[in-house]
């Protein structure tokens, strides 16, 4: 069954299958896949069947969709593996290669007769193998050790390292059928097999179905000692000449995963004995590979715990930070608001007029705010589009002009007027601009302070093999100039220079912008000179962008300042 599983998202985990020849549609209307990202469009796109292809089209979205990054525009095949975007939400396409729960068959001792015909305690000494050829099977062990030790050691994905280990196992053993089984949360809850793997593929599902005796099962994980057994079915509906019974008596292995007091699970395989008998020198083999794996799961245990802490600790900090600036944003819309109403209860309008400044100032700050959450906690990519860098800086200069007028500081644009149309989001180059001026602009003094935007167009030298074109802006200020100290941690988030005036996300947010456009952004600061920001944006047009197309007129985004 082909399903969609979805990787990132509000609905990350879920998995929708496909039906053969249904066509489905992505969305979030009634008759769509129950998608509740909200910047899903309600009917977003659609997946239709052609003769066993899958193919994709958009509908038309507002946030358009995407195949392996790159947005479609008409029809496109599909292929397992490829990963589908649509809005915040982004889907896989292929198989389902979900373990099914009833793989792996319990069976009671009326079921299932047994004969252990060895049991090693899992522990240190299981690795002490008795061979005729000590020295050739010490070497041969110790590769398989040391496989083992790289893999659990790379791989913390818990599906991915059982999967890895399975395979390990099967390379080495040769077994016919295997599994891996792990206990579940509670000390009550049942085994569920993990991963199953077969050396050849069934040819049935009662063929898949693997008979395991719970007797076994349970004395592994009571006694924490691997068992080499050999088992042979007696339940009379096996009598009839089934795939089953044609095996007759099965030579198996069942070792635990375990690590100090804990059991994750178990690791089991089995091959009939016409075909091969394990000994006891796997059986030990087997005990050392079940306690590597569980001193794996343990790391992996310990490392999602310990990032979960992190990031519970970083949310925390975020959550203080931004509690805190818009703690003083609150208290100036209250302050400003005071002034209004008394303004008006006096009928002053000076003084209202007074008031409102503080109002306006304040509104500026949690739009800027907002805006600077938004883009810093967005997952989609930039929407490239030619667009002319200078009216982006004649647009900023404007929407800062009553501020500056107010404080009497200076804007001075000086645009390279050869500097022809640049691929850039221009919304996010715009609150990239707006970020770097509103610093500018509180940063120099009162009067006295002059601010430059200064834009250029630049080609590299083509001798020298590159023939790039680039894209470049400056922002210059003559204030009191960023401390050395401080210059090594100015573009992390929710540090500022500016006290309790700042939140400390202008400019990461922008130095993200600029990151998601391969670019560059530069610091030269020194106390008492002022400050340069230099930015550096590749003006090549990407291929599929037509050169001749420029970007229509862009809503405001409105004041974005830091």
């Amino acid at each position: 069954m082909l399903v969609l599983t979805v990787l990132q998202g509000p609905d990350k985990g879920r998995k929708y299958q496909l039906p053969p020849n249904e066509p489905q549609l992505i969305g979030r209307s009634s008759e769509a896949l129950p998608i509740t990202d909200d910047t899903v469009s309600r009917r977003h796109a659609e997946l239709t069947p052609d003769a066993g292809i899958w193919w994709i089209r958009d509908l038309q979205s507002q946030n358009g969709s995407y195949v392996n990054g790159l947005k479609i525009d008409g029809r496109q095949r599909l292929k397992a593996g490829d990963q589908i975007r649509t809005g915040s939400t982004l889907f896989v396409f292929g198989q389902d290669d979900t373990v099914d729960a009833d793989a792996v068959q319990l069976l009671r001792k009326s079921e299932l007769d047994f004969s252990i015909e060895r049991s090693l305690p899992s522990n240190e000494d299981s690795v002490i193998l008795a061979e005729p050829e000590p020295a050739a099977a010490a070497v041969d062990h110790l590769r398989i050790i040391y496989q083992l030790t790289t893999l659990t050691t790379q791989v913390m994905d818990r599906q991915q390292l059982l999967e890895s280990v399975l395979d390990l196992v099967f390379q080495e053993f040769e077994p016919e059928r295997g599994f891996i089984m792990l206990a579940g949360d509670t000390p009550d809850a049942p085994m569920k097999p993990a991963v199953v793997k077969y050396k050849n593929k069934p040819a049935s599902t009662t063929d898949a179905k693997i008979g395991v005796s719970r007797t076994i099962l349970q004395h592994v994980l009571k006694n924490s000692e691997g068992v080499l057994s050999s088992n042979a079915m007696t339940d009379k509906r096996f009598a009839s000449g089934d795939s089953v019974q044609q095996y007759h008596i099965r030579s198996a292995i069942c070792s635990p995963i375990r690590f100090q007091d804990r059991v994750f699970g178990v690791v089991y395989i089995d091959s009939s004995i016409a075909n091969y008998t394990f000994t006891e020198q796997q059986l030990a083999l087997m005990n050392a590979i079940g306690q590597h794996t569980g001193l794996a799961l343990a790391n992996a245990d310990h490392y999602g715990q310990k990032l979960h802490a992190e990031r519970l600790t970083a949310a925390g900090e975020t959550v203080a930070s931004l509690s805190h600036s818009i703690k003083n944003i609150l208290q100036g819309l209250r302050g400003g608001a005071d002034v209004v109403e008394m303004g008006l209860r006096k009928s002053d309008l000076n003084l209202s007029m007074n008031g409102w400044g503080i109002l306006k100032r304040n509104l500026d700050r949690i739009v800027g705010l907002t805006m600077n959450m938004l883009t810093f906690s967005r997952q989609h990519g930039v929407e490239l589009a030619l667009e002319p860098l200078g009216l982006l800086v004649e647009d900023c200069a404007q929407l800062l002009e009553s501020r500056c007028k107010q404080k009497g500081v200076a804007v001075i644009v000086d645009h390279d007027p050869e500097m022809p149309p640049v691929p850039i989001d221009g919304n996010l180059i715009h609150q990239a601009l707006m970020n770097l001026l509103s610093n500018a602009v509180e940063a120099v003094p009162s009067g006295t302070g002059v601010v430059t935007v200064r834009t250029m167009f630049r080609t590299t030298d083509p001798l020298l093999g590159q023939g790039h074109s680039y894209a470049e802006f400056h922002v210059i200020d003559n204030g009191p100039g960023i401390p050395a100290d401080r210059q090594r941690w100015i573009f992390e988030p929710f540090n500022t220079t500016k006290g309790t005036k700042g939140t400390g996300l202008g400019l990461a947010v922008t130095k993200r912008i600029i990151d998601e456009h391969r670019g560059q952004i530069h610091l030269e600061s020194s106390e008492g000179k002022g400050t340069t920001f230099r930015v550096v944006l590749p003006a090549d047009t990407p291929e599929g962008l037509d050169p001749s197309a420029t970007a229509q007129s862009r809503a405001d985004p409105g004041n974005a300042g830091a």
